[in-house]
């Protein structure tokens, strides 16, 4: 195991009706007026609004509301609630949502209290040392940037969909966690946010240390744990057990916690971003084209890697005298998995066009250090229009 520092400062409160200390938890943490960070209706439909709003006027704190906040979420919303807080002398941002919500407050954090333009910390330009205090309401199982040390923003100009560096200071202050509110989104983006958590995973899984028996057994737990619990929530969306099981994994899947002691991958990752950047697709339908494309050809650098995930996670036979057999079945059982849940697994089903993949190519060429990357096997221009392509028959 390699050497690590791990901070992770997040205070989580899960289960049903943790969301009346929502206002309880901004005054312990320092706020004293709150932008509110949210999406569409959703979130007034499911009666997450009422009651955080409800927490926080009993708290005595004022607050201003920012909403609109899209999936993959855009640069224009960030500059619009950096503008809002400095206007409105807001110290606490709250985010009620999903990922793309939570990543939206944490980079106007970034923004707030900077003189330059936001998108400096995603260049390297400025490293990112403080933020505004960000708190969350969770409301979507998926991204974990409730727990994470990250996000992940579009810049409108270029179309450059980046993370940020990761850095401890934008980790929420505070998470509330009810599964409740997660009962009422459709299959679809349950299932986007199940593969979203598996992908999470296997950015950490697939990893050329060796020795890592502990957070491979934690990996292996929680990718078990969305195999059985996805199909559940999918088919009983009530099914609170299910979507407990979901939210708390979404979390652990992305806080770090197994990733701790091991070179990590990420390229997956790399290559979606260029596909939700050309066709807005969301980030898990994305991924569960990209990564088993990925997995089939990377798979030679490594087939007893593929064959433990195929062996621990899906219970195939392993084959000793020719593993890559194995190996090979582990990734079609995690394809049909996605399909099982509605996922599209190929270009044509998320409305992407092969000719466009010399396109997305070199438009991750544009990105500073955009070649090569990956931790488990580098790559180059060449083999990321190889995988692209695998992913396009």
């Amino acid at each position: 195991m390699n050497n690590f520092t791990f901070y992770a400062p997040t205070l989580f409160a899960f289960g049903d009706g943790e969301e009346k200390k929502t206002g309880e938890l901004v005054r312990r943490f320092g706020g004293t007026k709150v932008l509110l960070v949210y999406g569409g209706g959703s979130v007034k439909r499911n009666g997450a609004y009422d009651a955080v709003t409800a927490s926080l006027t009993q708290a005595g704190l004022p607050y201003v509301e920012l909403s609109g906040v899209h999936a993959n979420p855009r640069s224009g919303k960030v500059y619009e609630g950096i503008d809002l807080c400095r206007k409105e002398g807001a110290d606490f941002l709250l985010a009620l949502g999903g990922g793309s919500v939570i990543d939206t407050a944490k980079a106007i954090g970034m923004g707030a209290g900077y003189d330059g333009d936001f998108w400096d910390f995603f260049t390297g330009k400025t490293p990112i040392t403080t933020t505004l205090p960000v708190g969350t309401v969770l409301t979507i199982s998926a991204a974990g940037s409730e727990g994470s040390d990250s996000c992940v923003i579009t810049q409108e100009a270029g179309n450059l969909k980046w993370g940020c560096p990761k850095s401890d200071a934008i980790r929420p202050k505070f998470s509330i966690l009810n599964p409740r509110y997660t009962c009422s989104l459709p299959a679809y983006q349950t299932a986007s946010g199940a593969v979203d958590m598996l992908a999470h995973i296997c950015e950490r899984y697939f990893t050329n240390t060796a020795d890592v028996a502990l957070t491979d057994r934690l990996c292996e737990a929680l990718m078990r744990t969305v195999v059985d619990a996805a199909p559940r929530a999918i088919a009983n969306p009530d099914d609170y057990a299910a979507r407990a099981d979901l939210m708390w994994t979404g979390m652990l899947a992305h806080n770090n916690s197994c990733g701790v002691g091991r070179d990590q991958d990420w390229a997956s990752h790399q290559m979606e971003h260029e596909l939700s950047a050309f066709y807005d697709c969301a980030h898990g339908a994305g991924l569960a084209v990209v990564m088993p494309a990925w997995m089939e050809y990377v798979l030679p650098h490594n087939p007893m890697r593929f064959a433990q995930f195929a062996q621990r996670v899906f219970g195939c036979e392993m084959d000793y005298a020719c593993p890559e057999r194995t190996a090979r079945e582990g990734v079609e059982h995690l394809r049909s998995f996605f399909r099982s849940l509605g996922m599209p697994t190929t270009f044509a089903e998320i409305g992407a066009d092969p000719k466009d993949i010399p396109a997305m190519v070199a438009h991750r060429a544009e990105k500073p250090n955009g070649f090569p990357f990956g931790g488990f096997v580098k790559i180059g221009p060449d083999e990321m229009e190889a995988i692209l392509r695998l992913a396009a028959r």
